[in-house]
């Protein structure tokens, strides 16, 4: 029996309207307003997805692979539940721990110890779990001697360490990873992927997004590539990425 689905997209579009209505000088949008005006009606959306479906099952590991503005953060980003499909349905069954954006979920003024708290709960956590979790943490992030700094001094791959270490020990059922590992020292990368592959032997399930096809080939079950907004394929991992490196050249 196969294991239940967790993450469903069903037919999901989403948009973002944008401002472009003076463009072309206000002398001419007045004159030709509604010629103008239909003109924008069908101009003012710039599509992120476009009726998109797929699902992801217990303890998978699903890459989304596509060039920049392809739609994968946004794919993301849906998941997590921090943007609504303009058509169709998201659905997500279990604890989501993301990380969609580096520093994302951290107060900069706050220092290390203090935005541990703070993401975590924001994970939706409580403090007491958080703070029993708290050593873990900070042993696996290795950033005990910088703690008290406020993280505005921190650069982006400790930025990295301590939002990966927050979200990989506050027991998640689903993990988001956007890129995250391509900003730390090889030797954290490592203990991420090895984080990860304890994960997945535990059963957690895993979207990562990257630029990495072998990274994806090497670590995910299966990928789905998109490209402006589509899905262009979608299937077991080292054939969606050969496409999408024969896509890319050609």
């Amino acid at each position: 029996m196969s294991n239940p689905i967790v993450i469903e997209f069903n037919s999901v579009t989403k948009y973002f309207k944008r401002n472009s209505m003076l463009s072309s000088g206000l002398k001419h949008l007045l004159l030709n307003l509604p010629k103008h005006m239909e003109h924008m009606a069908k101009l003012s959306k710039f599509y992120a997805l476009k009726d998109v479906s797929f699902d992801v099952r217990k303890g998978e590991s699903l890459g989304v692979i596509g060039r920049n503005g392809s739609g994968k953060s946004t794919t993301l980003s849906l998941i997590a539940n921090v943007l609504k499909p303009n058509e169709g349905k998201v659905k997500t069954s279990g604890h989501i721990c993301s990380l969609l954006e580096l520093g994302a979920g951290f107060h900069h003024e706050l220092n290390g110890a203090e935005n541990i708290i703070l993401n975590g709960v924001l994970m939706g956590m409580t403090k007491k779990q958080v703070k029993d979790k708290f050593r873990e943490i900070v042993e696996f992030s290795g950033l005990e001697d910088f703690l008290e700094q406020p993280i505005r001094t921190y650069s982006s791959g400790m930025l990295a360490r301590l939002g990966f270490s927050v979200a990989v020990h506050l027991n998640p059922e689903i993990l988001l990873l956007d890129e995250i590992l391509s900003v730390g020292d090889i030797a954290f990368t490592e203990k991420c992927l090895k984080k990860m592959e304890s994960f997945r032997k535990q059963g957690v399930t895993i979207v990562l997004v990257s630029h990495s096809p072998e990274m994806v080939v090497s670590f995910c079950d299966r990928a789905i590539w998109l490209d402006s907004g589509r899905v262009m394929n979608i299937g077991p991992a080292k054939i969606v990425c050969e496409e999408y490196r024969e896509g890319m050249v050609g």
